[in-house]
């Protein structure tokens, strides 16, 4: 009988620095950075069947908690991840907008699934036709809906966007262009 117990891993890889006997020294920002990476909070914003599948992630089989999101949070204020999964329709866009600006700096939105992403088999009047048109996102996950894998696979993306994010790009002028363009007041 073969032992097929997961693997986990409790120590992360150590950003680029200096190091000697008793000591460690690297850049601020490539902390934080460490730090965000494996401390994401997802706030799961779940309209339809892709919800289903985020929920999937979360049970033991892809067991999301590896990857730093042990704590969904069902409080905007308290989430730094948005994952929005479904489609979205024009009257609720408002509410999402409004989720989305109660949420503190920094944030990422992760559009899962087809209808998030682009409207999918929805062209109608009453769907918005991609959640891009209203909160700026961050990484796409395609499908319909897609597997837990693929969800897995947007949160590794943005795990990378933030270890690599400069601790001061929310404060400088283009993301600020970038919020104005959605009308959206940091």
């Amino acid at each position: 009988m073969s032992d097929n117990k997961p693997v986990i891993r409790t120590d992360a890889p150590a950003p680029e620095g200096f190091e000697g006997e008793g000591f460690f020294a690297t850049k601020l920002s490539s902390v934080i950075g460490m730090a965000r990476k494996f401390s994401l909070w997802p706030l799961p914003f779940a309209t339809s069947c892709c919800g289903i599948e985020f929920m999937a992630t979360l049970n033991p089989t892809y067991d999301a908690s590896r990857f730093g999101m042990e704590r969904n949070s069902f409080s905007p204020r308290q989430a730094d991840l948005l994952m929005v999964c479904g489609t979205i329709s024009k009257k609720l866009g408002p509410v999402l907008k409004e989720v989305y600006t109660q949420m503190a700096e920094p944030k990422w939105v992760v559009a899962v699934g087809a209808c998030a992403s682009s409207g999918g088999i929805f062209d109608t009047y009453s769907v918005l036709q991609g959640i891009d048109k209203i909160i700026p996102v961050d990484v796409y996950v395609p499908g319909c809906p897609p597997r837990p894998e693929q969800i897995i696979e947007g949160v590794m993306q943005v795990q990378a966007l933030t270890e690599s994010e400069s601790i001061r790009r929310r404060d400088m002028p283009e993301y600020q262009k970038l919020l104005d363009s959605y009308n959206i007041s940091n």
